[in-house]
């Protein structure tokens, strides 16, 4: 599928789009920080009416001072896993039993995966981590494609979901991801039904863990650092900026604000 520019985003399309979704890593933040363009973004986003909603595979832990700080009506982190509130407000897909058994059963593959694959390590953020474990490789450690791909089938093969994002690859049982995540929270904190409702919504991303959304948001955007996963793609998104991270995050909310003008 060819990926349009962000100028091919028709009009109208842009103009009916009334809330957002959107990826963190290096698709809002640049480096890892929320710039003051992309912040500014959301902000003017916020003002016009359009809601925001982060989706990531960041940790509850990681998360919770971002969505107390950022203008957006809820992060989802881990995955689709649970959703945290400005307001302080927390809600998981689990209950917490089934947190707390699956809990071992994480320790065990990240013990195995730590011991099987060369150079493997947790994420820096794993203590805050309640549903998943993720294992680095492009933030604080590099981990070459074979050895991702040692990751991935290891979870797997122990029943587990496995994505793979910019920064790490995340693992978890159950059933969740960003798209069931993103209709949950739209259902539970807006009352909509999402799939009913995918010509009011759009979707920005970066990376492979981004393509259940791409499948199903005819308004999808990559940022333009997209292109390093393009070749791991199945479901790529419609359109993509010309600039990288926050300031291709920063492009889409000119073109949305542009379209209500």
């Amino acid at each position: 599928m060819f990926l349009r520019p962000l100028s091919d985003w028709p009009l109208e399309r842009r103009r009916a789009v009334r809330g957002l979704f959107t990826d963190i890593d290096d698709t809002l933040t640049t480096e890892g920080v929320l710039t003051r363009e992309a912040e500014a973004a959301l902000g003017a986003l916020r003002d016009a009416g359009i809601t925001v909603v982060a989706i990531t595979g960041r940790p509850m832990g990681w998360s919770q001072p971002f969505v107390r700080q950022w203008p957006v009506a809820a992060i989802v982190p881990e995955n689709g896993a649970m959703a945290l509130l400005p307001d302080g407000r927390q809600w998981f897909v689990q209950d917490e039993a089934v947190r707390r058994a699956n809990a071992e059963r994480l320790a065990v593959v990240a013990r195995r995966v730590l011991a099987d694959v060369p150079g493997a390590c947790l994420a820096r953020d794993s203590a805050g981590r309640v549903t998943d474990i993720a294992v680095d490789h492009s933030e604080f450690a590099h981990l070459p494609p074979e050895r991702i791909e040692q990751v991935v089938a290891l979870m797997r093969e122990a029943g587990m979901v496995a994505t793979v994002s910019s920064i790490h690859i995340n693992g978890w049982f159950g059933e969740h991801d960003k798209w069931r995540g993103a209709v949950w929270i739209a259902r539970e904190l807006l009352g909509i039904d999402l799939g009913a409702d995918l010509d009011r919504w759009a979707y920005v991303g970066d990376s492979t863990n981004d393509q259940v959304m791409f499948e199903r948001f005819d308004n999808s955007v990559g940022v333009a650092n997209i292109a390093r996963f393009l070749p791991q793609l199945t479901h790529r998104p419609r359109y993509v900026t010309r600039g990288e991270r926050g300031a291709g995050f920063a492009e889409v909310a000119e073109a949305l604000l542009a379209a209500r003008d």
